[in-house]
């Protein structure tokens, strides 16, 4: 039902792509694959989705495991596939690849910050390089037919702010969206997001524009909405584990009800899903029932389950109990035992909880 006290934001278009809600799910590592990708469309309804980043070297090379991050389902369309490299030549190469693995669009990571990525000259370091950098994205414009994009961050340090040079380059190069991380690469995770920054690089682009940084409730995105500017909102750290956090500001950019908060089953279930979901997406299969029926399986399960260990504990962080079983969460390797645990996690709720005896 529309909330005649909180009006609807509208969408945007990237090139021909329509968003029809202003809300992104960021490009996380070891977060956003397909499996999480698909709760989050299913659940939190953003407009706009973007895979984990994809080394354009470990492509040049064949890589297995980058190769399977290319992997695209058509029920979570649009979807950004971002890359990352520092030669022009290898980066247009892996956009054409990305395209043809079905990306509604190619987006450029310019704002990682981690040393294992900067050190290569990718990612943020590209900020220190403005040439390469504008050279990188023309490769890749011209390399592709479906809409470029570009994640920066503000600059590299609190020396300059780069992002208003860099985006006025690279929208005379093509690109159709610019994402700003409202931080500098020096800051990390660190500090708080200056939306400001974001207002600021506002008056310096007429394509798109989407504010990251500090996203964690639909108040945050209507207020970064309304004091930057900005034509979108992404939303990374506060969307693991958690699509429903998706789905609130997703319905409230859309003027829409509050939805109504998951209850302990849905935490539970979806927990399951995406294990499920997981074990799948590591068999490089489109279902966990033809998963479980490849022989080999028990491998898959490890692997999948591994990957989880760290997301598996924050389906149910903060809930009565929780802390009892995070332990368990964080050492799971198998299907059964996730669900023995979660199971168990059930019994100590209701036995904490126990439902109120009829009058």
């Amino acid at each position: 039902m529309t909330n005649p006290d909180n009006p609807p934001f509208p969408g945007f278009k990237v090139g021909s792509v329509p968003v029809t809600i202003p809300l992104v799910l960021a490009p996380m590592e070891d977060v956003s694959n397909l499996a999480f990708r698909l709760i989050a469309k299913r659940i939190g309804q953003p407009g706009l989705m973007f895979t984990e980043f994809v080394s354009a070297m470990a492509i040049h090379y064949n890589a297995s495991k980058t190769l399977k991050k290319l992997r695209v389902h058509q029920d979570e369309r649009p979807l950004g596939i971002q890359i990352f490299g520092a030669d022009p030549e290898i980066m247009a190469n892996t956009a054409k690849l990305a395209e043809e693995m079905g990306a509604d669009i190619v987006d450029i990571n310019m704002g990682c910050w981690v040393p294992k990525v900067c050190k290569t000259g990718s990612g943020a370091a590209l900020l220190k390089d403005p040439d390469t950098a504008e050279k990188i994205v023309q490769a890749v414009v011209k390399a592709v037919k479906v809409p470029v994009t570009v994640k920066v961050r503000a600059g590299w340090d609190y020396s300059l702010f780069a992002a208003p040079e860099l985006a006025k380059r690279f929208q005379g190069a093509g690109i159709q969206m610019l994402t700003l991380h409202a931080r500098f690469a020096k800051q990390g995770f660190e500090g708080e997001a200056d939306w400001k920054l974001i207002h600021d690089l506002r008056k310096s682009v007429t394509i798109p524009l989407i504010g990251n940084g500090d996203v964690k409730t639909p108040e945050d995105a209507v207020r970064m909405m309304s004091e930057t500017g900005c034509d979108g909102v992404m939303v990374g750290r506060a969307a693991i584990s958690n699509p429903w956090a998706l789905a609130r500001i997703s319905a409230r950019l859309r003027g829409l009800e509050a939805p109504a908060e998951p209850t302990i089953q849905d935490r539970i279930q979806t927990a399951t899903e995406h294990a499920r979901l997981m074990i799948a997406y590591e068999a490089g299969l489109d279902s966990f029932e033809e998963a479980k029926d490849a022989h080999d399986y028990p491998q898959t399960e490890i692997r999948a389950l591994r990957a989880l260990r760290g997301q598996l504990p924050l389906y149910i962080k903060g809930e009565p109990g929780a802390s009892q079983v995070r332990g368990r969460l964080s050492r799971v390797s198998s299907l059964p035992e996730l669900e023995t645990i979660l199971q168990d996690f059930m019994e100590l709720r209701q036995k904490a909880d126990p439902e109120p005896c009829p009058a």
